[in-house]
């Protein structure tokens, strides 16, 4: 009963009745009411685009106004049946969205929501001066309404008929297709990767949003018996995205809030002034800039229940017990590959990714691709999962030509594939993620009416998926509340959703700590037995050892293929992969740290008592750190403990709700992320977060300030950025990705420096120029260090901070930390 209650159709069905009765309790007309639920389902319409979809149509108000034209010329010269005309009016509008959407769907961004505005333009234009059809002018008036023709009947039809449209609305966003709309809407790739075409996704929105609208202006024409031109018009094309703004994108009712607001602030300030918009403008501005999350958004506030009201919370219940997972085996010749890559070149102008590259990939096998950052292997892949085309050669997958096919296609096929950056749905909770991707190859891929979550088969593979990845206690979590290991786990889980035939696992291992590090690896051999594995991993010792054959590529070409211990004793192999050793610290570097850690120091940054977490759950409890100037301080714990939420403390991107924040004994706990950045406090976040568009050079440029590096200086530390100085940041390889991030703290003038797993995702010869960039750092700033890997980081670091459940479990010496190998496997869960 609760549940019905609080049902946003009930919320809606309730709030204009009881709108109803203050209206005649004023004495105000009926039709305000009628006006306000046609105005809601105009905005939800639209809102089904935006909050769903991410597609923000300027010119929605073109289904709006040519279906009241439609309404008007069929009760005119056609029928007199209302009910026929309004069936007309949404038939028209699902073909007039069809013909639109297939032609500027093809654009995104500001390209689609200009050319829906200039659609609606065009509208307004022929119906403006199409005189003899329209009215032009005087538009079309004196629409007979036969079957309703008291106003008080009409009213009590339209109100109904919104109601029942609203619930068909909520039915379809919790379908299978309105979840999918929804996954599509944070992360378009990443569907087009399970084999989802975002194009016919967005299509079909599409359609679904003109015809709700379409239905709105069927109704207005009836309500006020007449179409009229104004509602193509570019002054009023805004009025539902207002309406969505004012009441709340992200809540499924936010129209309602927005449609009151909106009509009852117009009615009220034209009646005082003919220049109302002079007044009306500076409240939306106002309430806008009070509560961006609109109306119900504030509400949401108060209550502190911030979370997305789209759809219902919640998750499917957890099944009292979780089959395990097992994939389903694949029954191929092991004596047949099943992709087989030929004479392979890729180049972006003159730049050379790939080179005359052949191999086979065969069933049943784990085969690793390894090389150096920068030799091409995330290029290889992004050709294999049809990310990028070939420049020459060929693919070729289980017989079939490949080359030309696109992502979703491939993926459908039965290449599934992993990423080295994060790329899951961050705005979708733990479950719905992995379920999201079962759905994608399990029976009903998409539905329109039936509750995805009463899938049980699809929901069954989820729960196992996540069980094998020890991600079920999180799964109605929201993925952006996840630990960064966590999340790279739930990445894991995604891709093994798809059940492919071919899995292209992308550095899966980058950024877990070593207990979950052996989890998955466990979990790749598991599949490795029941199909083909393709891995790029830079932990070489596990690469060999867990592999059946290993593949090199350095600077493009491929120097080594076969056996794993062949591939080791390679030269070419060794020379270019470890940079002819494994990675030490040079003994000048090494007495450049010693002298500093004897140093006297001064108090730097201090935590006091520290309280944060998101959106009201607390991930840190009564933290207190102290860092000292020219201190290396080593933050260490399990995924999910607290680290990089410690990070976005210090930063102010999390709010600390208890304790207080000390900068050289300036209070900092309030202060907005710039001035504390300002105030010498720089961030090396994970995942490096560079400008994808700009150069090396404009990356580093756009950071600058005076007192900081300059760019020659970055380029010292760092000599290969020079030569990649004109290279957009998208086309770096992880290692320079990261050789930028860093470099780029130091173009402001720096005391502090928070690094963020800095040697996640670098084969070893860039750990090595990396781990000695971030030592000279000690003489520019006190460097604080979070890093799965304990024994590369303990080496570097004055002192060491473990945490544990967002308290410190442990802090002292880093090299009294690094000699005790028990309280190391204690703590971080490390095998020694």
């Amino acid at each position: 009963m609760k549940d019905i209650i609080k049902h946003p159709v009930t919320v809606l069905l309730s709030s204009l009745v009881l709108l109803g009765f203050f209206l005649a309790f004023v004495g105000a007309p009926m039709t305000r009411l009628t006006q306000i639920a046609i105005y809601t389902l105009y905005g939800m319409g639209v809102n089904l685009l935006v909050a769903y979809t991410g597609l923000v149509p300027f010119g929605a108000s073109v289904f709006f106004g040519t279906a009241s034209y439609v309404a008007a010329i069929t009760l005119l010269h056609v029928s007199t049946n209302e009910v026929a005309a309004l069936i007309g009016v949404v038939l028209f509008s699902v073909v007039l969205a069809f013909l639109l959407g297939a032609l500027i769907l093809k654009r995104r961004g500001l390209y689609f929501s200009l050319l829906t505005l200039a659609c609606s333009q065009i509208a307004f234009e022929i119906a403006f001066r199409w005189t003899d059809v329209t009215g032009g002018e005087n538009g079309l008036q004196n629409v007979p309404r036969p079957l309703f023709p008291s106003r008080d009947s009409f009213n009590i039809f339209a109100v109904l008929t919104i109601v029942a449209a609203v619930y068909l609305m909520w039915r379809l966003v919790h379908s299978s297709f309105g979840r999918a709309m929804q996954a599509m809407r944070d992360n378009e790739q990443r569907m087009l990767s399970l084999g989802f075409n975002p194009y016919r996704l967005k299509l079909v929105a599409f359609i679904f949003s003109g015809a709700f609208i379409g239905y709105a202006g069927g109704l207005l024409a009836l309500l006020l018996q007449g179409a009229y031109a104004n509602n193509l018009n570019w002054e009023h094309a805004a009025d539902p995205l207002l309406m969505t703004v004012l009441g709340g994108v992200h809540h499924f009712v936010g129209p309602l809030w927005g449609a009151i607001s909106f009509i009852v602030l117009e009615d009220n300030l034209s009646a005082i002034s003919e220049n109302w918009w002079l007044i009306f403008a500076p409240i939306i501005v106002l309430f806008v800039l009070l509560s961006p999350e609109g109306v119900h958004g504030l509400y949401r506030r108060l209550i502190r229940n911030p979370r997305w009201s789209l759809t219902r919370s919640g998750i499917p219940p957890r099944p009292a017990h979780i089959e395990p997972w097992f994939g389903t085996p694949q029954n191929a010749d092991p004596d047949k590959p099943i992709l087989s890559v030929t004479h392979l070149t890729n180049k972006f102008g003159s730049l050379v990714t790939s080179h005359d590259i052949s191999l086979d990939i065969y069933p049943n096998q784990l085969h690793s691709l390894i090389g150096p950052n920068g030799a091409g292997k995330t290029t290889l892949f992004n050709i294999l999962a049809g990310v990028l085309p070939p420049t020459e050669g060929t693919v070729v997958f289980e017989g079939q030509d490949i080359t030309r096919l696109s992502m979703d296609r491939r993926a459908r096929l039965g290449i599934g594939r992993s990423y080295q950056i994060l790329s899951v749905f961050r705005n979708l909770t733990v479950f719905e993620n992995v379920r999201i991707a079962a759905q994608a190859h399990m029976a009903p891929r998409l539905g329109f009416w039936r509750d995805a979550y009463r899938e049980q088969a699809i929901n069954a593979r989820a729960w196992s998926l996540l069980a094998a990845v020890h991600l079920e206690d999180r799964a109605a979590d929201q993925c952006e509340n996840l630990a960064h290991g966590e999340q790279r786990l739930l990445e894991i889980a995604v891709t093994l959703a798809t059940d492919a035939r071919l899995l292209l696992l992308d550095e899966p291992l980058a950024g877990l700590a070593e207990a979950d590090r052996v989890v998955v690896s466990d979990l790749i051999q598991q599949l490795a037995r029941q199909r083909a594995v393709f891995l790029i991993e830079h932990d070489m010792d596990r690469v060999l050892t867990i592999s059946n054959r290993v593949t090199v590529l350095h600077r493009g070409h491929l120097i080594a293929d076969g056996r794993p211990e062949e591939v080791a004793r390679d030269p070419q192999v060794i020379d270019a992969y470890l940079g002819g050793d494994r990675p030490e610290l040079s003994d000048e570097v090494r007495r450049a740290a010693d002298e500093a850690s004897h140093a006297t120091r001064q108090p730097l940054l201090s935590l006091e008592h520290i309280d944060a977490g998101y959106h009201g759950s607390t991930v840190l409890s009564d933290l207190s750190i102290q860092v000292h100037q020219g201190e290396v301080l080593a933050l260490l714990g399990r995924n999910g403990v607290g680290k990089t939420t410690t990070l976005k403390t210090i930063m102010g991107v999390v709010r600390a709700t208890r304790g207080r924040i000390l900068l050289e004994g300036q209070d900092i706990t309030q202060a907005k992320s710039f001035t504390i950045n300002r105030l010498g406090l720089a961030i090396v976040p994970e995942g490096r977060r560079l400008f994808p568009n700009l150069t090396v050079y404009e990356n580093l440029r756009l950071a600058a300030r005076k007192g900081g590096i300059t760019v020659e200086d970055a380029y010292e530390m760092f000599p290969r950025l020079h030569n990649r100085r004109n290279v957009k940041a998208e086309s770096l390889s992880g290692g320079e990705r990261q050789m930028v991030a860093i470099a780029r703290s130091l173009m402001v003038p720096s005391k502090l420096i928070l690094l963020d797993e800095p040697f996640e995702g670098l084969s070893p010869a860039i750990v090595k120029e990396v781990m000695e960039a971030v030592i000279k750092l000690r003489d520019r700033a006190s460097l604080i260090i979070v890093e799965h890997n304990a024994e590369s980081v303990l080496a570097l670091a004055d002192s060491a901070c473990v945490l544990v459940n967002g308290t410190v479990a442990y802090q002292g010496r880093a090299s009294d930390l690094a000699a005790d190998a028990e309280l190391q496997a204690r703590l971080l869960g490390v095998k020694v």
